[in-house]
Order: C-alpha cells, then sequence, then structure tokens
C-alpha cells in the first residue's frame, strides 16, 4: 500500500516536468508511505512518476519504486496489492524464462505481466490496486483503477498535461491546478454524501471509476474503458442446491482470507462482532501459527442512540483464540481528529463513521499491527442491511399494474397537506416517473429537500437535473446485462458502483492510510463478489432472513449467537453528541459557511437545528469545514 503521484506532458506543451515538481506532489503524501519515497522523471522531461512506499510485501531496496523493466521501456507507480502475485510469475516463468531484479516484488510482476499480454493483464490480477504505467515505445500513459474500486486514483487535464495521484492533495501542489468547487457535484453530493465517479468536488479533478483504465498518449488523446463489469462475469446458479451454494461461499471466502494473509509484515483484523468481521476472524485463524491480533471500537458509555457492541466483539476473540485490543471513544475524540479528518478525506466523505475508523486504525498501528483485514462487502452483497428490505417492498409494491397517473394524484395529495419533506414522498415520485424506488444506500437530502437546502442560485443553474442522472447510465446498464433483472440484484448493483468505492472503501482508505495502515477487504475479492451476484434472488432473503446465504454458509465457523442476533452496524452517537461540545461547533461552522458562500439557504439551514436533524447537519458540517480547508 503506498501512495503514487505523477505527470505527463503534450506534444507542443511549454511545460517541463522537473523532480522538484513530482517531489512537492510527492511528499503531501508521506503517510500513506513513511518507509521510503522515490521519483523518476524522463530524460525530455515529458514524463515524471513518484511514490511513497509502505513496505508491505517484499521489503527489499530491490522492490523499491518508480520501478522499471529491464530496458527501461516500461515505468510504474503502484498502490495496492496483487494477491496471486507468485502464481503469475511462475506462469510468466512458463512461457519463458525472465530475469527478475527482486526476489518476491509484486510490482515487478505487473511490469512482466504488462511486457507479456499488454493491458489485458489485467484480467490475471486477483487484488487492489491503482497504478501508472508508462509505455515509452507506445508513447502510452495506464491509469488503471482494481475491479471494485478499493484503492483512489484521481487525475486531473488542465494546461497541456495531466497529472494524477492517490490523492488530490497531491495534484493541488501543481501551481497551475484551479481550486473551485464543481456546483454539480455539490448538487449529487447533497443526495448520496459523496462525489459520484467520475466526478469531484473539484472542477477538474476526476476519479478513475472502479473497474476501469485511463489510456492518455502524448498528443493528449484520452480513453476511458472498463475492462471489468460483474454483470458480465456471472454464472447463474439456478440449479444448485442450498447446500451446494453455501459451501461454494464459504470456501470461496475463505480462499479469498488466505490470500489476504500473503504479507512480509504483521496482519490483524478489524473486529466489531457482527457476522463479517467475526467471519472474517475465523477463517484468518485456520491455519495460523500464532493468535490473530484483532482491534474493536467502542464508546465510553452506551448511549441512546448507539449502543456498544464491544461484549460479541469479545465473545469471538475468545471464541476464536485471537489477541483482542479495543479503544473506547468520547467526545472529546472526535472533536480533536476534525482538522485532520477534513485534510485526511480530500474531499468530504460525510460520514461520522470516519471518526472510529481513524482511532480503530490507529489502535492497530499502535500495536505493531501494519495491515488488517476489514469487512466491507457483505451487506450489499447478500443483503445485510434492515431498512434494504422496507425498501424492497415499496419497489414491489411499485412493480404493480398501477398507472402512473394514479401515483401522480397520490403526489398532489401528500403536497397538499403538507408532507413533501420527506422519503415516502421521494419514493412515490421516483415511481410517478417510471424510475426504481431504490438508488443505493446514501439516500439522504431528497429532492425536495434538496431544492429547499440550495439557494436560489444553484437552484436556477440545476432547475433541470436531478440525480437520477447519475443512476441513469447505471440503470440502463443493469437492465440490459443482468441474468435475473431482480430488485435485489440492482440493489447490490447500484451499491457496488457508487456506495461502496466512494464512500465506505473510501473512508477506510483515508483513515487507515492516514496512519500508515493497509487495509485489505477479502468481501470483495472479485471472484467472491461475481459469485455473490450469480445467486437467484429467492435464496438471498429467504423466509425474511437478511444475509440468508451467507449465515447458512458460516454456521459452525463462527458461534450461533453472532449469527443469529439483530444487526445493529456500526455507528456514531451524533444526537447525544450533538447537545454536548459539538452542537455549538456544528453551528458555528455552518453559520460562517453560510455567511461566506451563496451554496444554501440559511433560513433551511436555520430549520434542521431547529428539527434536531443532526444527521443532516453533519453532512453540511463536514462539507463545510472541506471548504474552509480546501477552497477558502
Amino acid at each position: 500500500m503506498c501512495g503514487i503521484t505523477g505527470a505527463l506532458t503534450f506534444k507542443n506543451s511549454a511545460f517541463e516536468i522537473t523532480e522538484e515538481y513530482i517531489t512537492a506532489m510527492r511528499d503531501t503524501m508521506i503517510h500513506r508511505g513513511p518507509d521510503g519515497a522515490g521519483t523518476w522523471v524522463s530524460g525530455d522531461r515529458s514524463v515524471g512518476l513518484g511514490h511513497r512506499r509502505l513496505s508491505i510485501i517484499d521489503l527489499s531496496e530491490s522492490a523499491a519504486q518508480p520501478m522499471c523493466s529491464h530496458d527501461e521501456s516500461v515505468q510504474l507507480v503502484y498502490n495496492g496489492e496483487i494477491y496471486n502475485h507468485e502464481e503469475i510469475r511462475r506462469e510468466l516463468d512458463a512461457i519463458r524464462p525472465r530475469k527478475w531484479k527482486t526476489h518476491h516484488s509484486d510490482t515487478e510482476v505487473i511490469i512482466h505481466a504488462y511486457e507479456e499480454w499488454g493491458v489485458d493483464c489485467l484480467e490475471k490480477f486477483r487484488g487492489m490496486f491503482a497504478f501508472a504505467l508508462w509505455d515509452t515505445r507506445l508513447g502510452r500513459l495506464w491509469l488503471v483503477r482494481d475491479r471494485i474500486g478499493i484503492k483512489p486514483l484521481y487525475y486531473s487535464i488542465h494546461h497541456g498535461r495531466i497529472t494524477f495521484a492517490s490523492e488530490i492533495k497531491a495534484l493541488l501542489e501543481d501551481p497551475d491546478q484551479k481550486r473551485v468547487l464543481d456546483e454539480r457535484s455539490f448538487f449529487h453530493f447533497l443526495s448520496m454524501i459523496f462525489s459520484p465517479a467520475p466526478d469531484s468536488l473539484f472542477e477538474g479533478i476526476n476519479k478513475i471509476p472502479g473497474g476501469c483504465w485511463l489510456m492518455v498518449d502524448r498528443n493528449g488523446k484520452s480513453e476511458l474503458r472498463r475492462y471489468w463489469d460483474v454483470l458480465e462475469r456471472t454464472t447463474p446458479l439456478t440449479d444448485a442446491s442450498e447446500d451446494e451454494i453455501a459451501e461454494m461461499i464459504i470456501e470461496t471466502l475463505r480462499e479469498a482470507v488466505q490470500l489476504r494473509k500473503v504479507s512480509d509484515v504483521p496482519v490483524g483484523v478489524f473486529l466489531s462482532g457482527g457476522i463479517d468481521s467475526s467471519t472474517n476472524t475465523a477463517l484468518f485463524s485456520e491455519g495460523a501459527r500464532e493468535p490473530v491480533k484483532t482491534f474493536t471500537i467502542g464508546y465510553d458509555t452506551d448511549y441512546g442512540s448507539y449502543k456498544n457492541e464491544i461484549h460479541y466483539a469479545k465473545m469471538m476473540a475468545e471464541y476464536g483464540g485471537a489477541i483482542y485490543h479495543e479503544k473506547l471513544l468520547n467526545i472529546d475524540y472526535l472533536i480533536d481528529f476534525l482538522p485532520q479528518m477534513v485534510h485526511l478525506q480530500d474531499e468530504p466523505i460525510a460520514d461520522p463513521v470516519c471518526v472510529p475508523v481513524y482511532y480503530v486504525s490507529k489502535l492497530a498501528r499502535d500495536n505493531g499491527v501494519i495491515v488488517c483485514q476489514v469487512g466491507e462487502g457483505a451487506d450489499e452483497l447478500f443483503f445485510g442491511y434492515g431498512h434494504w428490505k422496507h425498501l424492497l417492498q415499496l419497489q414491489q409494491w411499485d412493480n404493480l399494474p398501477v398507472p402512473r397517473f394514479m401515483k401522480k394524484m397520490g403526489l398532489a395529495a401528500l403536497r397538499s397537506i403538507g408532507k413533501e419533506d420527506n422519503l415516502p414522498f421521494e419514493w412515490l415520485r421516483r415511481g410517478s416517473l417510471g424510475q426504481p424506488v431504490f438508488w443505493g444506500g446514501t439516500d439522504y437530502f431528497t429532492d425536495y429537500q434538496k431544492r429547499k437546502l440550495l439557494s436560489d442560485r444553484l437552484n436556477k443553474n440545476f432547475s433541470d437535473i436531478t440525480t437520477w442522472d447519475v443512476m441513469r447510465p447505471l440503470r440502463q446498464r443493469f437492465i440490459e446485462k443482468d441474468w435475473e433483472k431482480s430488485d435485489m440484484n440492482w440493489m447490490s448493483f447500484i451499491d457496488l458502483h457508487q456506495r461502496l468505492p466512494e464512500l465506505l472503501l473510501m473512508r477506510v482508505d483515508k483513515m487507515s492510510m492516514g496512519v500508515s495502515l493497509e487495509t485489505r477487504v477479502p468481501f470483495l475479492d472479485h471472484k467472491f463478489v461475481e459469485l455473490a451476484f450469480s445467486i437467484p434472488q429467492s435464496l438471498k432473503l429467504k423466509n425474511g432472513t437478511l444475509k440468508y446465504m451467507l449465515k447458512k454458509s458460516v454456521r459452525g465457523v463462527i458461534p450461533d449467537e453472532l449469527i443469529d442476533r439483530p444487526k445493529q452496524g456500526f455507528g456514531v452517537p451524533l444526537h447525544e453528541w450533538f447537545f454536548d461540545k459539538l452542537g455549538d461547533r456544528v453551528k458555528n461552522e455552518i453559520k460562517y459557511f453560510c455567511e461566506q458562500t451563496d451554496l444554501l439557504d440559511k433560513q433551511y439551514v436555520d430549520s434542521l437545528f431547529d428539527s434536531q436533524r443532526f444527521t443532516d447537519l453533519w453532512f453540511v458540517f463536514n462539507f463545510a469545514l472541506w471548504w474552509k480547508e480546501f477552497l477558502e
């Protein structure tokens, strides 16, 4: 796990890339790579690459980056892990013997794989990665993000060049990079609490979407292409029995966990006491020579809005023979962390869970662990959220052959009694337009609420758009390609492409790398994801049981008490903390933000305070802090 950056100037550009220019961008990300650094600039100063190293696999100097091929025609900087790199190395040697400069570096495997198969080498890789590869012979730069989007990769094309990096703050070191809010992204941010790829909240700075590569040549010609689509990789399991599917699930997951144990430094597990992290712990412990280290975060008291789950985590640690570490947070930890949180986020990731994720990462790093496995992805793949059941029922009702004009009449009735400012109105509005009810797990400000929250200027500018514009191309792809075209598959599909990579995985990456800790995600191994999308809808919520198939597959692996207990989900006691030190801080920051900008309607913002909509206020607060840090 590392930080990468670089730049390519186009022909006829007078700009020259220097080592100082690359190094300045590179060293904004020391936290991503405290173990070493490297810079390479081409002889004609048209290309430059920079790398900050967090040493995980092959700790030798020979594995340092930027790394080049033997003839120096290929230059590479890379962030992530290729878990099957030894297998690929053997395959390459079987084709023909090669000279290897490293003993077991996965970085060098990427170079030789590219030399052998070109960009199609991506088909071979099982892992998480974001890399930049410069092909001198073809004059092409390849920017690649892994299939799911576990690792971030940003880029900007301006002033006759392209710059790229693992974090936006590196791009901002370019003196010609403008710092301007992308107001259209802000419009969508209010619905999704993140900026949907390929856009960011900085105008002119983009993200490579998960499963895609961007190719740019010396003339400035670029091509963005999707190289992996889960809908094209499924094998419908319509003829398999429940027991057979359960066995496939646990064996594929067991393999994914074992692959993610590969490391030359200590590896641990984040343990919450839920099914996902407990399964990680159990499978990680299988065949282990010594107890796995687990790390748990809780709070100093049981709050009304959030009850600690620490006793479940302790139960699992004892069951698995693991070493247990915990840290209890209070409001002072949040207040102290706010400036660093905003700096690490790069753009607002308006989820307060960033706070405990940071502190559990720090707990692991403070205890000598440099890599941790995390449980993200299981809920999205196996229907694990309680509110999804409600939304699925609403979608099934919406699917009934009711004329749209009747739904519009229902909207008019709700509007007449002042019920526009709620989610039921929004869901009915979508149904009346022939749109799916579910737009992703981050459904916050509704269209009506957003229009009330935005300033008159922004409402006028965006009178002809809605956040459905972001969903529409994904919906079209889903309808064209999904083998079952089920409502459940849609819910998994949209979150796999939006909420997971740009919110949940982004918060894990930014917060863990803030303390130089690598995180690995077994449930998002691409083979496991393909398997999950091959399971029929009828089995995912059988008998109304959330995660029915996953629970069936892990019974006997973890205690039944953990499988059968109600799902809670990890959260932050915002309600109570707003009545403590947080409330005044939020009020002051949002007031200042509204006075200095013309983005929001102050009267509606005040109504959020009056109605104690603390979660909504956190989203605005996070954005206001980001604006102050990066734009003001």
